[in-house]
């Protein structure tokens, strides 16, 4: 995106190209083809609704966390499928009435509500999650295997499955074709038992399959032998394949302080519009920026609140930044825009669309009324 003009951005906004998601659909576009597999768009990560009617041309549809990501869901018009590690009794008609599949996170859960699900007048799909106690993942926030995990149905703790017909596991995050393979193979050797009572397996998001160096192949013969092996219909769910690269975050200069280095003030904040900077933590890449040192110029990148290590990162340059010069964050479009906030009254970011003819539409601008609605 080097050759398209950021000046033309009003700051901060997130901007999406609609080029870069039809790229990432039509790569697992191939994977559903050769697997007949169905991918679900995971609201956690991605739930940009203006975007819905192009996803619903490749996806088989959504899967939610909360009643209103399921609420959400409804505007693809495809299947819509929940999951949560325990649901509100007063939610449950409304979920019912909203979603196709439903995934209940322990038994206690499914046998408190399947009588209420099987007096509705339209057919819906269980299933429960399982704890399959292996995962790769090193980073513990982001384990759901790890110890004392509350997500997921152990093997030892398994109990009938009449009425149910699908499991769930979701063990990874940004991970490769390797790591589901590993996974699927402790997944098989626990639980294959319960293969020939289900209709289902639903292998859960972390799918990094969008990614330049992401082993296609390799999951598509994975898929490919669950189905021919045990004849279930498989579900994958991510979020970040579906938005990887597709979106940037776009902010401005308003400052540079110095102490012992330069400390450029954007008006964009780690805290407010990127939280995972520091909740992982990671370090965003800078278009025409370099690592600390690599460039002449040396800036860390700070934002405007008042939390003391609302920091981004630390980058250089060719020449010293000027005011009000843009500074554009890349690979923003996934989990940066449904997690931010308004600390500070720090406004929330614009999200802009830009089509396949580069043109520019603003979808959603925030002022105060959204910071104060959120309050009281």
């Amino acid at each position: 995106m080097n050759n398209f003009d950021w000046n033309k951005i009003s700051t901060p906004a997130y901007v999406v190209f609609e080029e870069l998601l039809i790229k990432n659909l039509e790569k697992l576009k191939l994977v559903q083809d050769k697997t007949k597999a169905k991918i679900l768009l995971a609201q956690k990560g991605f739930s940009m609704f203006y975007t819905y009617p192009l996803l619903s041309k490749y996806l088989y549809g959504a899967t939610a966390s909360s009643l209103n990501e399921a609420l959400l869901g409804k505007i693809m018009k495809k299947e819509n499928h929940i999951f949560s590690p325990a649901y509100k009794e007063e939610e449950m008609p409304l979920i019912i009435d909203t979603v196709d599949h439903i995934v209940f996170n322990s038994f206690n859960q499914w046998n408190k509500y399947k009588d209420l699900i099987k007096q509705t007048n339209k057919h819906i799909s269980c299933g429960i999650r399982i704890n399959p106690e292996y995962s790769e993942i090193t980073h513990e926030i982001y384990n759901p295997c790890a110890a004392s995990s509350r997500l997921g149905v152990k093997l030892e703790d398994f109990e009938s499955i009449e009425g149910l017909e699908g499991l769930h596991f979701h063990t990874m995050c940004e991970q490769n074709s390797d790591t589901l393979y590993r996974t699927w193979k402790e997944v098989e050797k626990k639980f294959s038992k319960y293969f020939s009572k289900i209709k289902w397996l639903n292998l859960g998001g972390g799918h990094h399959i969008t990614k330049d160096d992401y082993d296609v192949d390799l999951l598509i013969k994975t898929i490919n032998e669950i189905k021919d092996k045990y004849n279930l219909e498989v579900y994958l769910e991510p979020g970040e394949a579906i938005a990887l690269n597709t979106g940037f975050l776009v902010s401005e200069v308003l400052e540079v302080v110095h102490n012992n280095i330069d400390i450029a003030i954007l008006d964009t904040s780690a805290a407010c519009h990127m939280p995972d900077v520091l909740e992982m933590p990671y370090r965003p890449n800078v278009i025409n920026s370099g690592k600390f040192d690599e460039k002449k110029y040396n800036y860390r990148f700070a934002g405007p609140t008042c939390l003391a290590g609302d920091i981004i990162g630390d980058y250089s340059f060719d020449k010293p930044l000027e005011y009000k010069q843009k500074i554009v964050f890349t690979d923003m479009a996934h989990y940066s825009m449904v997690k931010n906030n308004t600390f500070n009254g720090v406004n929330l970011p614009s999200i802009v669309y830009v089509d396949k003819n580069r043109k520019i539409k603003i979808v959603k601008e925030f002022d105060y009324q959204d910071f104060k609605s959120r309050l009281s």
